[in-house]
């Protein structure tokens, strides 16, 4: 590590030998490449925000973990996944959020600040983290409109009463807010700072966007008062100036107070780029350190927490714009960062101060030390699926990530002692279930084999890949496959395993991570026709579809599938049973999927029913009721487990464990879940 120009630089250089094969001379080349890391010159340069020096400036955006107890008191398990951030080098750590008092909560284990019993268990966290350099701040809101009676015991709080689009209930319609009680929550918000200042955090961070009590005050989307915080702009900022105010008096001028913001709400009647960019020079003067320029409210949840369907570093010229308007606070940039060097171009382009890298952070808390050190390839990327992060907040349970079965159990988890006596280990399939109990095993000194009947690593997640927007899985995979090369595991492709392969290793253990093979329903007329294939034949490339295509089926398999051949212009109709399409899918994900599926033309006909498939296509029922012409009819009906061969290896009298959809047929997330406990317990 040297210095230049006051900058600091990271540079490493990977040789690894490539084999290629020149089909001139019909011989195997051996290519020795040198391989030089983007040197990281400004992401790793400390800043100083409010008097506290930031280390780098990578930052952790609040996200919702639900990792608290339900009167909001501190837990290990919220600490240490904090402090696994910290160890990994992250610069700045921004919580969750703090609900500001009980009426404030909008998810049922936030934490709380709201009293004075609560300070010590935070202020351990804070001792944690502060141990391994990062700067923790602590984000502090009011979920106003977007909660719910069954997690606040009551009916929300609102500014005007009008309620959530997503609020599921009567219930939850919201009471409007006096001007008394705005006046005692401004005054719960400056509590709840000088609480966390007392608790030893560096800052905190206001959350006023995605729609919550201070954003549904600043927007006229929500915002319909005629008194004094209603009606123009000056009253409708009041709210905000006045808790900024109250902070700064109670927490004094050393103390980082941070305020998040929605650059655009996107939605009809909402503050757009331009009212916010009036709106931060308005609050800047009360002494707001920086501005996070985020997007969105809860009905365009999809700005909020963008999905694969959205472009990376969407919203960097939001906050480019920001950093234009501002005197002294600094900008971060938040919004689908999931590389580090994306968030270097952006800092290199004077975009921002620092660069926020929130999901991410969830599939590996190590990013900046990796990248520090020149381990691109170490690096676990998050693909933007939502299934565990969001899809179990929404089930009001603590999220985690697929990739990283570890999030959100750091404090039950421990790093993996070596074994006293190695084993051999066979794994049957190198799809994400089986490497993931391959790494595992690896680590712990076993001798891992995995066997492949594919040239290709990942199974069914490979495929997955294929539709538009799904690209990046293919990534984790490459991951798992480097993870195998560092710990000594081997892989060998295009190899069926046989009972003969099983006799010659002799393995002490075999994991059979076998995967599912399509449904392919024998009672249906025409099925097995020659212009019949599966989505698997689709998306693995066997299959040449024709210009016109009905797809029997409208899951989440069914859908990306269609949408697959449809961005290829070919004339996709899909056939569903049930009442809508993609319903195994996360919101955000689906918004994105149905968008695309309209962008491209597709036609949807559900509460349909496929009686018959004949040369010229199907004939259905239903909705859609005769003969619907197509080249090829694609079959997209469920899958079933693939387990014969392990029941025959266990007859034989090998010690045989059988995960991910080889067990049962379910998400990637089931089997590299099974597969790394399972790893980890031979």
């Amino acid at each position: 590590m040297t210095k230049k120009s006051g900058k600091v630089w990271s540079k490493k250089v990977n040789i690894y030998t490539r084999v290629i094969y020149d089909t001139m001379a019909k011989t195997q080349i051996v290519l020795n490449i040198e391989e030089e890391n983007s040197m990281l010159d400004h992401i790793f340069n400390p800043i100083t925000i409010s008097g506290k020096e930031v280390r780098n400036r990578t930052a952790v955006p609040a996200m919702v973990m639900n990792f608290c107890t339900e009167d909001g008191f501190c837990t290990d398990q919220w600490t240490s996944y904090y402090e696994e951030k910290a160890k990994g080098g992250f610069g700045m750590i921004i919580t969750e959020n703090f609900a500001v008092c009980p009426q404030g909560k909008g998810f049922m284990r936030l934490p709380g600040l709201w009293k004075d019993e609560q300070i010590p268990g935070f202020k351990e966290a804070v001792d944690r983290v502060h141990a391994h350099g990062a700067t923790f701040v602590a984000q502090i809101y009011h979920a106003g409109r977007q909660s719910h009676r069954f997690i606040i015991g009551q009916a929300p709080e609102a500014p005007s009463a009008i309620p959530c689009p997503f609020s599921p209930s009567p219930e939850d319609y919201p009471e409007e807010l006096t001007v008394e009680r705005i006046h005692e929550i401004v005054g719960q918000y400056g509590d709840c700072a000088r609480r966390a200042k007392e608790a030893g955090f560096d800052g905190v961070e206001i959350h006023g966007g995605h729609g919550y009590l201070i954003a549904q005050f600043t927007s006229p989307y929500s915002n319909k008062r005629t008194d004094e915080y209603g009606g123009p702009l000056q009253n409708r900022v009041r709210f905000a100036q006045e808790i900024i105010q109250d902070i700064r008096s109670k927490c004094g001028q050393d103390f980082i107070v941070g305020y998040r913001i929605s650059a655009d709400e996107y939605v009809t009647g909402g503050r757009n780029l331009q009212d916010t960019l009036t709106i931060i020079p308005m609050l800047e003067p009360l002494g707001v350190s920086y501005f996070n320029v985020t997007a969105g409210v809860y009905r365009s949840f999809d700005a909020v927490i963008p999905s694969q369907y959205t472009p990376h570093a969407w919203n960097v010229d939001a906050a480019a714009e920001a950093k234009k308007v501002v005197k002294t606070a600094k900008i971060i940039s938040v919004g689908r960062y999931n590389d580090i060097r994306l968030g270097e171009t952006a800092l290199a382009m004077g975009k921002c101060d620092l660069v926020a890298m929130g999901r991410q952070s969830l599939a590996e808390p190590h990013t900046p030390r990796l990248a520090k050190e020149g381990r691109f390839d170490e690096i676990r990327q998050c693909i933007g699926c939502h299934h565990a992060c969001i899809g179990h907040l929404l089930q009001n349970i603590p999220g985690g990530c697929i990739l990283r079965p570890e999030t959100g159990r750091e404090y039950e988890i421990k790093p993996l002692d070596p074994v006293a006596e190695s084993k051999k280990v066979m794994v049957i399939g190198a799809g994400p279930g089986g490497l993931s109990a391959a790494i595992e095993a690896a680590k712990k000194g076993h001798k891992v084999q995995v066997y492949e009947r594919r040239r290709w690593a990942g199974g069914q997640f490979r495929l997955g890949s294929v539709p538009a927007g799904k690209g990046e899985i293919s990534a984790f995979i490459v991951w798992q496959q480097t993870m195998c090369k560092k710990y000594g595991v081997e892989l060998f492709f295009n190899t069926e395993v046989t009972m003969d392969l099983v006799k010659e290793k002799n393995p002490d253990v075999i994991i059979a991570a076998t995967g599912a093979t399509p449904v392919i329903p024998g009672k249906i007329p025409g099925i097995k026709g020659a212009n019949v294939v599966t989505a698997h034949d689709v998306l693995e490339g066997k299959a040449w579809t024709g210009a016109k295509v009905v797809v029997i089926g409208g899951g989440s398999v069914g859908a990306e599938t269609a949408n697959h051949l449809a961005s290829n212009l070919k004339s996709v109709t899909i056939v569903e049973m049930m009442d809508d399409i993609a319903k195994d899918e996360i919101v955000v994900p689906r918004w994105g999927l149905l968008a695309d599926l309209k962008k491209n033309n597709v036609t949807v006909y559900t509460d349909t029913k496929l009686e018959s498939i004949n040369e010229n296509g199907v004939v259905l029922s239903g909705k859609y009721d005769g003969q619907l012409n197509a080249d090829t009819v694609v079959l997209s009906m469920g899958s079933r487990p693939d387990n014969a061969f392990a029941e025959e290896v266990k007859e034989a009298g090998y010690d045989v464990c059988v995960i991910g959809d080889a067990a049962k047929v379910g998400l990637a997330s089931k089997a590299i879940e099974e597969g790394f406990f399972l790893g980890r317990e031979i």
